[in-house]
């Protein structure tokens, strides 16, 4: 029988509330194949298949071709794939010469300075009373920490945010069919621009190291292997956009939804060690990232549905983290939840590298937020302005006003 089932992750409407369309996703059509798309794309929504799918790099796999067709839009050398486009012993080899900067251990040493750039950014927002918390506290303090750990000036940090901004702008949009020649030729000269910035940068510090991050990717060996310039960029490309932009979404929605749940920020304000069960909650029932993409290396069958070898599938992390069959009151924010198996930051080899940053920095944040206010209230009205892809949860403006 024909169904009325659809899903266009462009519609504001379905952006900003997605989760019936999901249950609905679950209940009936846990494969989706789209149509009237450019490429074969299905989307696929329980929790149980989302893990299969993120677990089996070998059928699954995280390296997309299309990267040559775009390429083909501007007749441009295609750059080496990042960290985040490869499978198997190329991923390993990449991932092996950033991982030692992110370990838990040494992620821990900067929480003492996440929380010291916290409490000064909450403290000018208090000065002012209504502010923009994207402004104010969800943007700079990810931004600030990522561009201390890599070693960006500090007077270059704005430049830092605008490549940011202007890197996530298109990302998914290729597959619904709105990424064209003009966009293609706005990355191709926004990496050209990273590239004279990064490049000198890399230079001096294999000339001069430094504590940081940059010096470490110059420096790094895996195995016999150093990063090519290339490489560099395309892995400071990736820590940019991961390092910033699902920080500040995973705050901003924290935000939004202890302003949504006025109970559970009351609750947490009284016993502020429910913090980063709250945290996990707002990971699991707001997830920054909605979805991971994926493509078919071969002939396959899900949940009834065959796809074939360069098909794509969208794993919809958003619909896989309300699944009624994992999680007990999964539509409910519960702040003390307890048994919260969550895949906001992904599952299997690509589970993301800088989870324990992101978490960190929402404890900061959040912390210093709620401890030094009495009070905290949305100061908008009509809907916020959604982040401009579809990939991200998230709005680029939040008037709230703090006693």
């Amino acid at each position: 029988m024909p169904s009325d089932f659809t899903l266009n992750p462009l519609d504001p409407a379905t952006r900003r509330n997605p989760y019936p369309i999901y249950a609905r996703g679950r209940r009936e059509h846990p494969v989706f194949l789209h149509d009237g798309l450019p490429l074969r794309v299905a989307s696929v929504f329980r929790y149980a298949d989302v893990q299969a799918i993120l677990r089996d790099d070998a059928t699954f796999s995280n390296s997309f071709p299309l990267q040559r067709q775009l390429a083909e839009l501007g007749g441009a050398e295609v750059p080496p794939p990042s960290m985040l486009g490869t499978d198997g012993e190329e991923h390993l080899r990449l991932r092996g010469l950033v991982n030692k900067a992110f370990t838990p251990r040494i992620v821990r040493r900067l929480e003492p300075r996440m929380e010291e750039i916290a409490a000064e950014l909450v403290d000018a927002a208090l000065a002012a009373g209504e502010v923009d918390l994207v402004q104010a506290l969800t943007y700079p303090l990810p931004v600030t920490v990522i561009a201390e750990i890599i070693g960006i000036p500090a007077e270059d940090r704005v430049k830092f945010k605008r490549w940011s901004d202007e890197a996530i702008a298109s990302l998914g949009l290729v597959f619904f069919g709105g990424f064209d020649r003009e966009r293609f030729e706005r990355q191709r000269r926004l990496l050209d621009e990273m590239r004279g910035y990064f490049v000198p940068l890399a230079e001096e510090r294999a000339r001069r190291p430094q504590e940081d991050l940059l010096t470490g990717l110059v420096q790094a060996e895996h195995e016999g292997s150093k990063l090519s310039h290339e490489e560099m960029l395309q892995m400071l490309v990736l820590l940019l956009v991961a390092g910033n932009e699902t920080t500040t979404t995973l705050i901003q929605n924290s935000v939004i939804e202890l302003l949504a749940h006025p109970e559970a920020q009351d609750r947490v304000r009284r016993e502020p060690a429910l913090l980063e069960t709250a945290i996990e909650e707002v990971l699991r029932f707001s997830s920054p990232v909605q979805f991971d993409p994926r493509r078919v290396t071969r002939d396959v069958e899900l949940q009834g549905v065959k796809l074939a070898d360069n098909d794509y599938v969208l794993c919809w992390l958003g619909s896989a983290n309300r699944d009624e069959g994992v999680f007990e009151r999964a539509d409910a924010f519960d702040p003390a939840r307890e048994k919260n198996p969550h895949v906001a930051f992904g599952f299997g080899a690509h589970y993301c590298l800088g989870a324990n940053l992101a978490r960190l920095e929402a404890r900061a944040a959040l912390g210093a937020l709620l401890s030094r206010t009495r009070s905290l209230e949305a100061a908008w009205s009509g809907e916020l302005p959604l982040h401009p892809s579809p990939v991200f949860r998230g709005v680029t403006s939040l008037p709230v006003r703090l006693s």
